[in-house]
């Protein structure tokens, strides 16, 4: 997940607001109170009459702001928002765009919550899902934000209330922002009016863009521009005294600019650090070199894998090259292919659609087969379809595979690399390999050697058909149509309860809501266990994730945090500020009976952050055969020439001690089931859900 703060309250009408700021008036004072018309006696002294001046204003302590299109005010605002990255509509219900108050900015609060009270929603006024979309927000009157005084004299004032416009989702509870909402609280970061900084040495500093400023009373002071330390609400900015009411404030001259246009126009910034990255225009091997330049400063995990980018760069770049002066697009895509293969990562990939005939030409042949390894390292027909080649030629379920084409088979699984490539950890790349040695291009003689129990080997000749039945049935995926909701639950003839969690990339409020009707019915019912299934969630959201897993908790808990490279100093850098912790819900959406997790190799990326958090303090057994499939970081995505879009690993995700934790190793089970013969026997002879049964048991 990439962390931005993203972040509404009914506003009044136009006719008020126009009418407040028309609707000023001079009172003339007559000194003494009489009447213009009163008669005044004359003097009866000789001595002058003392006169009592009339009061006058007092002098502005501040220079005043120089006005731009004064109009009065701003009333309303609109524009737009460009986004290019990827994942910005995933999941995404209710988009909003808010007046966010920028609190957190001013005391440099990370921790700062955007109060209800200053929450002023705007309308988003044309297809979120398409780039750009548009928003219009009515300013209100008169604002409920937090008020600052930042005009760094020594004296004490009531000081103004200063927002930027940001965008932001509603996922939890009403429609208002909570802390969950808000990833925990501070200021946006991305998708806002303002310009922030991600260098090491000024981060999350406001470096431009443009604030919405309500002042109080006239003269209030604000600065007009950074001061020498180039920061903004520090002692060295410059002041000026504010207008009476509402000031758009453009940062990005100097010194300011402070606009009072009735109906101004603030589009909404897309950061350089989320904007995709675009080489689709270049020679091959010139976005080859972008490519590997990307890799080697920004790519998460070079030192913990010990990947050497110049023996890639050797080894690859002149096959970029032949496909360049060939000018053949399958050669460019395999060596791309290839190259990103090479990187044990299961986050890194690529659309492989280019490679759609070629990856069909070489596995749309099947056996009638697929095999399963035992905890031993024998291999055993896990499947057979009816009436294919391998049951024509007398094979049977649970029949041992010695060889392939006269090569051992064990051998023969550690040499193939599957189209699902690449991995993470072991277990899930072997599990693969099994499914891709039995796929062969159409018509391909196979010879396989086998064995009944302890009986005596045979060798068998088999032609590969066009089945895929059978590789369908060694999917981790096995199952699943793609119709599921994101949690589905129901209570077991054992009374535990028992939940199926597909995905935390699914619609966010959707999926929230069935959680909190799951934890409500859990509680309604008293439940006494809970059994949660994470074996064919693909990961999606991490702080979704990391949310969902705080209902099982009472109290905040420090989950760990995440480092990205630092382009101005060349290092990867953990924030403090950036540790991310689970906010429980109200405390009758918590769970407090017993749990089991299940989990498998299909558990990747958010799916294990999930079943890593609910791990901390026992709350939770892992149960399942193989550990998760060990994808630990944050992703990214760019493009390549003939539009080919690249997914790489950008962000390290470490533990609380700051250690990593997942990357390579995944979630192993704590309560962990042999795949033994007693275990095929149970799943693939009987057909039975041995883990489900086993997390049964370890319940009670």
């Amino acid at each position: 997940m990439f962390r931005y703060f993203r972040s509404h309250q009914s506003s009044a009408g136009l006719t008020l607001a126009a009418l407040a700021l028309a609707g000023l008036a001079c009172a003339i004072s007559i000194p003494g109170g009489g009447s213009p018309t009163d008669a005044v006696s004359p003097p009866t002294s000789t001595l002058r009459p003392t006169v009592t001046p009339a009061p006058t204003a007092s002098e502005p302590r501040f220079p005043a702001a120089v006005i731009t299109n004064d109009e009065g005010g701003p009333l309303t605002v609109s524009g737009e928002v460009a986004y290019t990255y990827p994942f910005f509509t995933a999941g995404v219900a209710q988009p909003i765009v808010i007046l966010e108050d920028q609190g957190g900015f001013v005391d440099r609060d990370r921790n700062f919550v955007i109060p209800v009270d200053s929450q002023v929603m705007g309308q988003i006024t044309s297809d979120f899902y398409t780039s750009p979309f548009s928003y219009n927000l009515v300013l209100p009157e008169a604002p409920g934000g937090t008020q600052h005084d930042v005009d760094q004299d020594d004296q004490s004032d009531a000081g103004v209330q200063v927002y930027a416009v940001a965008y932001w989702t509603n996922t939890f509870g009403d429609p208002y922002l909570e802390a969950r909402d808000q990833g925990g609280g501070g200021w946006s970061t991305a998708y806002a009016s303002t310009r922030i900084s991600d260098d090491r040495d000024s981060y999350f500093e406001v470096y431009g863009g443009k604030y919405f400023v309500f002042s109080p009373e006239a003269g209030a002071g604000f600065p007009s521009g950074f001061g020498s330390d180039k920061k903004l609400f520090t002692e060295d900015d410059p002041i000026v005294g504010l207008p009476e009411g509402w000031t758009l404030v453009d940062l990005d001259t100097d010194p300011f600019t402070f606009d009072r246009s009735r109906e101004p126009v603030v589009e909404l910034l897309e950061p350089e650090s989320l904007a995709l990255d675009d080489f689709s225009g270049m020679a091959y091997t010139e976005a080859f070199d972008a490519m590997l330049e990307k890799f080697r400063t920004e790519y998460a995990f070079t030192e913990y894998k010990d990947i050497d980018w110049d023996a890639r760069q050797a080894e690859f770049r002149p096959r970029f090259d032949e496909a360049e002066k060939a000018a053949d697009t399958e050669v460019y895509a395999l060596a791309l292919r290839d190259f990103l293969w090479s990187i044990p990562d299961t986050h890194v990939g690529m659309d492989t659609g280019i490679l759609d005939a070629r990856f069909s030409e070489e596995t749309a042949g099947g056996l009638g087969l697929a095999i399963r390894q035992l905890e031993d390292g024998r291999v055993l027909v896990s499947y057979v379809t009816l009436d294919g080649p391998a049951e024509k030629a007398g094979i049977r379920l649970g029949d041992e595979v010695i060889e392939i084409n006269g090569q051992p088979i064990q051998q023969a699984v550690e040499a193939n690399v599957p189209w699902s490539s690449p991995f993470s950890n072991e277990p899930g790349k072997r599990l693969q390999q099994l499914r891709y040695v039995v796929r062969f291009p159409l018509d391909t003689q196979v010879s396989l050697r086998v064995r009944r129990s302890a009986g005596a080997q045979r060798t068998v000749q088999l032609k590969a058909v066009g089945e895929f039945e059978s590789f369908s049935a060694s999917s981790l995926y096995a199952g699943v149509t793609g119709l599921e909701l994101p949690v589905e639950f129901k209570v077991l003839d054992s009374g535990y309860g028992y939940v199926r969690v597909y995905s935390f990339f699914d619609n966010e409020l959707l999926t929230i809501q069935l959680w909190e009707r799951m934890m409500q019915s859990m509680n309604d019912y008293r439940i006494p266990g809970l059994i949660i299934d994470l074996r064919n969630n693909g990961g999606g959201n991490g702080w979704l994730a990391d949310q969902m897993a705080a209902y099982f908790f009472d109290d905040p808990l420090v989950l760990g945090n995440t480092g990205h490279y630092d382009d101005s100093s060349g290092e990867f850098y953990l924030d403090p500020g950036d540790s991310v912790e689970f906010i429980p819900p109200r405390e009758d959406l918590r769970y407090s009976g017993q749990v089991v997790t299940i989990v498998g190799p299909a558990c990747a990326s958010a799916c294990e952050f999930f079943a890593y958090d609910i791990t901390l303090q026992d709350r939770s057994a892992i149960l399942g055969h193989y550990p998760t499939a060990g994808a630990g970081g944050s992703v990214e995505d760019f493009l390549m020439p003939e539009d080919i879009s690249v997914r790489f690993t950008t962000g390290r995700a470490v533990d609380a001690d700051g250690n990593i934790h997942i990357e390579g190793t995944g979630v192993p089970p704590t309560v962990r089931i042999p795949f033994d013969e007693a275990a095929f026997e149970a799943e693939i002879g009987s057909g039975r859900d041995l883990l489900l049964e086993s997390a049964v048991a370890e319940l009670r």
